[in-house]
């Protein structure tokens, strides 16, 4: 084991240990170099490491700022490994569509039990809303429903659509994925609508499609809402691609 991975272990072993917290300020690179014993080079390079996996950033000067921080959101390091990866071209397009087969059904009833939830708790108070969980959700839905809107602002609503979807499922892992996943979903699907003639229908199309999730969703139906999802997803792929996810 070299130098800089044992530091990276006893950084990973305080972490665990619960002496530092996301958002504390790492100790300076002498005061961690005293402590481990080792070159200030070899900190310097675990905290390279630490950085590019996203589990820190790191300001120059003096300040708040300044020094190595650990981020308060590591789940956007982990969308970022998932995005080099993927950008390596070694996972291939049916591997990306049955994850977004398995993270977004799985969302999907998660939301529709929480939507459930919420209408049966407002109820009871005339002053609140029957739903609250999917206003971003439905907002993003009308931005789409524009005439106006040209296919690469569709594909981009589109996305944030789903990643939305699956972020209130309250899962910061499968929103992590999902997020990593993000670019490589917007690739094939822009490779897929390319194919395709007439771009408006099958647009009507997707459009529905969301409109049926939503509905079920503010059923609190879960069996019928990961139904949609899962028709949606496959639907494009068959269509665009020609291609089945199993």
């Amino acid at each position: 084991m070299q130098t800089y991975e044992t530091v990276l272990s006893r950084i990973e072993t305080g972490l665990a240990e619960g002496r530092w917290q996301l958002g504390d300020h790492l100790p300076s690179e002498r005061a961690l170099a005293e402590e481990f014993a080792v070159s200030r080079a070899s900190i310097r390079e675990a905290l390279r490491v630490l950085e590019a996996m996203g589990i820190i950033r790191r300001g120059t000067g003096s300040g708040p700022d300044a020094g190595a921080i650990l981020i308060d959101r590591p789940a956007a390091g982990l969308g970022a490994a998932i995005k080099l990866h993927l950008a390596s071209g070694a996972m291939p397009v049916h591997d990306v569509v049955q994850m977004r087969l398995l993270i977004e059904t799985w969302a999907a009833q998660n939301v529709a039990m929480r939507c459930a939830a919420e209408s049966l708790h407002n109820q009871a108070d005339a002053t609140q809303p029957a739903q609250t969980c999917l206003t971003r959700a439905l907002a993003l839905l009308e931005d789409m429903e524009a005439s106006a809107l040209n296919h690469e602002e569709f594909q981009r609503l589109d996305a944030e659509f789903h990643v939305e979807l699956v972020a209130l499922a309250g899962n910061t892992l499968c929103e992590a994925t999902m997020l990593g996943l993000r670019q490589a979903i917007a690739d094939y699907v822009a490779a897929g609508s390319a194919r395709l003639d007439d771009w408006q229908s099958l647009a009507h199309t997707l459009m529905n499609e969301h409109r049926h999730i939503i509905s079920s969703l503010q059923e609190g139906d879960a069996t019928g809402a990961a139904t949609a999802v899962e028709q949606h997803i496959e639907g494009f792929y068959r269509r665009a691609l020609g291609q089945r996810t199993t």
